[in-house]
């Protein structure tokens, strides 16, 4: 588990809806709404303030898409940015990245951090798969996701990083990251995630940590039409055996709902084909491959 953040509060419970507007004083905020409206997913509204940026390409249709950016290309020391999402009865909703988030050093050791809360309603659906967190050496990142599921709605997540510039010789040359994801099913938390990476418990790239690989991910899928795409992969990896000094290596575990899928690559692209061949019953599920086109 990891130690208490300083950086961010978690709160298990989403307010009543996503505000149209910003409010004031409110640097690095976002908020976006679907709503079912007339047959189709729609997005009824969305917004953000400097460094995040929100981009909506497909804002109606059997599912929304939306990808979340910045303003410089990564976080720099001090950003903090928080996500509130709230997915109506029967919507569906993709939400990606242009590109993998970088994280600049940070040398003054300034909070660094990414939160996001999604409330999603019954018979809703959220997907939530950026591309990897990219740590520069000395740099910091706290990130914590909260998910509030009413009953019969259904996620998919996607969290992963890097070991950094690993083509500049940076590998785990970073000063701490965490990521926590917790998921709420009325009111009681089923589901709980937490990572934390810190050279202070010993060298990142020691032998008995993370070694020689340079990329790590976790997938979870969640959700009765998912089970079956969940029961595939546990009967798949399940019948793997490990191979030593394999260049990726995988595990996965069943949970209440569906399941949890670890994976561990020496290279990054390599760990990036294998994570979007489990996702790739995507299509099915949005009516469209996300990475179809992309790159």
């Amino acid at each position: 588990m990891t130690r208490p953040s300083t950086v961010f509060g978690v709160r298990p419970v989403i307010g009543e809806g996503v505000s149209a507007q910003p409010p004031r004083e409110c640097a690095g905020r976002g908020g976006i709404t679907v709503h079912r409206v007339d047959g189709a997913s729609t997005v009824t509204s969305a917004w953000a303030t400097s460094p995040l940026k929100l981009l909506v390409p497909k804002s109606r249709g059997p599912s929304v898409w939306a990808c979340l950016s910045s303003f410089g290309g990564g976080m720099v020391a001090g950003d903090q940015t928080h996500l509130e999402m709230h997915l109506g009865t029967g919507a569906r909703c993709f939400v990606g990245t242009q590109s993998s988030t970088k994280i600049y050093r940070n040398p003054l050791a300034l909070p660094c951090g990414h939160r996001l809360n999604a409330r999603l309603d019954a018979g809703s659906l959220l997907v939530l798969a950026p591309d990897p967190v990219q740590p520069f050496a000395g740099s910091r990142f706290v990130q914590r996701q909260c998910f509030d599921v009413a009953p019969g709605a259904e996620l998919i997540l996607l969290d992963w990083v890097t070991s950094g510039r690993s083509a500049r010789g940076e590998r785990w040359q970073f000063d701490c990251y965490e990521s926590r994801n917790e998921v709420w099913v009325n009111g009681e938390r089923t589901f709980a995630d937490a990572l934390r990476l810190d050279p202070r418990d010993g060298p990142l790239d020691g032998s008995h940590r993370l070694g020689r690989f340079n990329c790590i991910a976790m997938i979870l899928i969640l959700g009765e039409s998912l089970k079956r795409f969940a029961e595939a992969h546990l009967a798949d990896i399940g019948s793997f055996t490990v191979r030593r000094r394999g260049t990726l290596q995988q595990s996965i575990s069943p949970v209440v709902g569906g399941c949890i899928l670890r994976l561990a690559g020496e290279s990054v692209e390599e760990a990036t084909l294998e994570v979007r061949s489990r996702l790739r019953f995507l299509s099915d599920v949005l009516g469209e491959y996300p990475w179809a086109r992309k790159f």
